[in-house]
């Protein structure tokens, strides 16, 4: 059974220290990258980890309309409500998405064709990982931990996370981890409601376990998002707040 794997193998990142030693990496391009899209609800997706918060990612439909759209269709279906981060390495990336938790699994419906483009895998960068097959992306995903740019025209970017981080980065370690970490709930920032799926029912807290709040309505949802909206604008420097 095919395994979908998320950047490769780990050796090619051990090997990324020895091309920058006999060549310098370049000054960032900053001038080559697209302006970013305003977030809007429609493009927020939203996953309630159980690592005690909420993380909130801004699609790009104009980077990865297949990927966004598979996401959007598989999170209003509840399907990622529940899963796993089955492999997590410490200093890369966080992968999730798999039914089976094992790297093997996906959803029914069809893989999807890769959709290579320009986004780098940065620190935040959410990418479909897939299998030795290019066109082989299906429900699973990984967050980047770091940047990797060697991963870039390999993978198909189609979001990057604009707030909780700080929950990505708690995201047990390991290839499974003993305890690994879970999506409590995907929503869409629209409100989209989960189909067949009953929405994820409150935690009591417990002192091996992180809290878990009851599933934010619609409209607690759509205020999560304009704070994440501020908060990227106030990041930025002035002359380039218009473009957010």
């Amino acid at each position: 059974m095919r395994k979908l794997i998320a950047a490769g193998i780990v050796a090619g990142l051990m090997a990324a220290p020895a091309i920058a030693k006999d060549k310098p990496a370049p000054a960032p391009a900053t001038a080559a990258v697209s302006s970013v899209p305003p977030l809007t609800p429609e493009n927020t997706w939203v996953l309630d980890l159980s690592t005690g918060g909420r993380v909130v990612i801004q699609l790009r439909p104009d980077k990865a309309p297949l990927a966004v759209e598979r996401i959007k269709t598989l999170t209003k279906r509840g399907f990622y409500d529940g899963l796993t981060f089955h492999r997590v390495i410490e200093g890369f990336m966080a992968q999730g998405g798999d039914p089976k938790g094992t790297g093997e699994g996906g959803s029914e419906l069809p893989d999807l064709k890769a959709e290579f483009n320009d986004m780098p895998h940065v620190r935040g960068e959410v990418a479909m990982a897939r299998a030795q097959q290019p066109d082989s992306a299906n429900s699973q995903f990984f967050i980047m931990l770091m940047p990797n740019l060697s991963l870039d025209g390999k993978y198909s970017p189609f979001g990057r996370v604009v707030s909780g981080m700080n929950y990505v980065d708690a995201i047990n370690r390991g290839e499974p981890p003993a305890e690994p970490s879970r999506i409590v709930r995907a929503t869409l920032g629209d409100g989209g409601a989960s189909v067949g799926t009953a929405a994820a029912a409150p935690v009591a807290p417990t002192p091996a376990a992180p809290v878990l709040s009851t599933p934010a309505s619609p409209a607690s949802n759509a205020r999560d998002v304009q704070r994440a909206i501020e908060a990227t604008r106030k990041t930025l420097p002035a002359s380039q707040q218009d473009e957010r």
